[in-house]
């Protein structure tokens, strides 16, 4: 990793967001921008199953069968996980729920998927929704990584701005929650602690491994990696600085 990198790293894991995450108005907040960043997390991974596995029909292997065991073993958690009673969502889903639990507004974020799965460009119904511009930014940000650029920037993208971090994030947020909100927070803490662990355990390990093989011994394509990796980490500061701003108004 190199230097800037790490200090952005350590930028996102010491933001101040965090600290002033101490009231209801505070969390909602926090969700009602945060579950943006969990509904495109799931357009760079299915780049990743779209280019490494095999999707199309009719059906060809993918020649890449390592790549492809590592992306599925990822999609079936994301896209399937346990929900904790006894049944499967996807992450998104699962936050959803958690917003709900807690009193937090999910009209805007619903309207959106609705736009969407009828045809409306993302960007577009972004804007047409009026969300926040920190907000627009990131996900242009992912989308752009996601579906315009090489796959090992894609890579890079995954796994420095999402499998690398999130669990060091999620671990300043869930020490927040016991008894400071006076809320529900039970699906939260569910969500949260599945990153936690299976983030920090399996998936970012592999996504570390599967970003070095699609780099490989290039130092061209290791240069690229790193400049998507760090847009990705700045734009991410830049949600959180929104989410604090939004905080203290």
């Amino acid at each position: 990793m190199n230097q800037e990198l790490s200090t952005l790293r350590e930028e996102l894991i010491h933001h101040p967001m965090y600290s002033r995450l101490t009231h209801p108005a505070a969390l909602y907040t926090y969700m009602q921008y945060h579950v943006f960043a969990v509904w495109d997390f799931m357009t760079l991974l299915k780049r990743l199953q779209q280019e490494l596995t095999g999707v199309g029909l009719p059906w060809l292997p993918s020649g890449h069968p390592s790549f492809a065991r590592l992306i599925n073993e990822i999609v079936l958690a994301e896209e399937s996980d346990e929900d904790g009673r006894g049944g499967y969502l996807s992450h998104f889903e699962l936050y959803l729920e958690a917003m709900e639990e807690v009193g937090a507004d999910t009209r805007t974020i619903r309207r959106f998927i609705d736009l969407v799965g009828k045809g409306a460009d993302p960007l577009e119904a972004l804007r047409q929704l009026g969300v926040a511009p920190a907000i627009q930014e990131f996900v242009a940000t992912t989308l752009h990584y996601a579906m315009t650029r090489p796959l090992h920037q894609t890579a890079a993208v995954f796994f420095f701005g999402r499998e690398d971090i999130i669990p060091e994030m999620f671990e300043r947020i869930i020490g927040r929650l016991e008894g400071q909100y006076g809320l529900e927070t039970g699906r939260l803490r569910y969500y949260l602690a599945r990153h936690i662990e299976i983030d920090g355990e399996q998936h970012g390990p592999w996504a570390l491994q599967l970003m070095d093989a699609l780099i490989g011994p290039s130092v061209a394509k290791r240069a690229e990696a790193e400049e998507a990796a760090v847009t990705a980490l700045r734009a991410r500061i830049r949600l959180w600085d929104a989410v604090l701003e939004a905080i203290k108004a």
